[in-house]
């Protein structure tokens, strides 16, 4: 049981009602049709008024999620918490993101403005160009997976560094506050109340590693929330300046745990594959994944983010051209159920 960081609400600086409401606009952005949102819309006002009180008094906590399995792109367990819980997500990262900003490396890509996938797959592909001199000498990439990652996110590492960090450079006098409203999320178990959705059975193929319910009690952070992103790519900010800054790899890109290095020298790189793993283990509690190492030249291409790059062109993967033909299938079907 995590001990509350402050006591005495009445000393520390307020959250407004300002800033709730412009984490509500964003949150509703692409949430607006979800049965959570349209039930906290319909008197979003007094609920965000309310909200506001349970921040600013301490008594704010984390509600119930909604679990279940998806297959696209590949199989993962997703939480989804309750809308109001959102709205807490995107206050605290619309006050943090402007000095994670300047925290994070150029060339991490995921849930950060203009930096998606298909940025990073033309970052790539320039990184392969230049490292190899226009393919007319020799580089090698390689590829690397954390093995389930979200899963194994050390919540104590990631809190203690996250509040240094916020001490350090979080300049405004809410700072208890919103280190407080950090806290309770990220060692909120969305496991221990939640409903599930579908059935049971979805889960018996999901491997245990990729599952907040066989995680340790101080690891993981669940898939689906805006908080977990973001606080998964200030967790990964460490090792992404050891790769830049202590080995001086000047062509890495990543995206969530999608690693790529490049390099002219073959033995060099694949000498940093121990390097790296051992820097996870010791300072994140991180492994990477055994079977997802890939290490080729350059001219038999990567696959990374839903396609492969190699010399001169890109094309995208099988399966992604098979999610895209389905998803045009669907169209009918969604506009039928929507007619009705």
């Amino acid at each position: 049981m995590q001990l509350s960081l402050f006591t005495n609400t009445e000393n520390v600086s307020k959250i407004t009602i300002e800033e709730l409401f412009q984490a509500y606009f964003r949150c509703r952005q692409n949430k607006r049709n979800t049965a959570n949102a349209i039930a906290f819309e319909v008197d979003y006002e007094n609920n965000l008024i309310a909200l506001c009180e349970e921040i600013n008094n301490g008594t704010y906590m984390p509600g119930k999620s909604i679990t279940f399995i998806v297959n696209k792109p590949v199989k993962r367990e997703i939480f989804a918490a309750d809308f109001r819980d959102r709205v807490v997500h995107h206050l605290i990262i619309n006050k943090l993101n402007s000095i994670f900003e300047k925290e994070f490396i150029y060339d991490s890509y995921a849930c950060r403005v203009g930096k998606g996938t298909h940025f990073g797959i033309k970052r790539v592909d320039r990184f392969i160009r230049q490292c190899s001199l226009g393919y007319t000498r020799d580089c090698y990439i390689l590829k690397l997976d954390i093995k389930g990652f979200f899963m194994h996110i050390d919540k104590n590492i990631l809190f203690e560094r996250l509040k240094i960090f916020i001490y350090e450079k979080y300049k405004k006098n809410d700072k208890e506050l919103l280190l407080e409203l950090c806290r309770k999320i990220i060692y909120n178990n969305p496991t221990q109340k939640c409903s599930i959705k579908g059935k049971r059975s979805n889960w018996n193929s999901l491997p245990h590693n990729k599952s907040l319910f066989y995680s340790s009690e101080y690891c993981g952070l669940p898939i689906g929330n805006l908080s977990s992103q973001v606080f998964a790519n200030f967790y990964m900010s460490y090792f992404d300046h050891f790769i830049k800054h202590d080995l001086g790899i000047r062509f890495y890109g990543r995206y969530v745990d999608d690693i790529v290095l490049i390099h002219f020298n073959k033995e060099y790189l694949k000498s940093l594959i121990l390097e790296i793993n051992d820097f996870l283990e010791l300072k994140l509690m991180l492994t990477l994944h055994p079977k997802k190492i890939y290490f080729q030249h350059y001219k038999k291409g990567v696959k990374y983010l839903g396609v492969i790059i190699k010399p001169y062109y890109i094309c995208i993967l099988n399966r992604t051209k098979g999610n895209f033909y389905q998803a045009i299938r669907n169209i009918p079907i969604a506009w039928n159920h929507h007619r009705v």
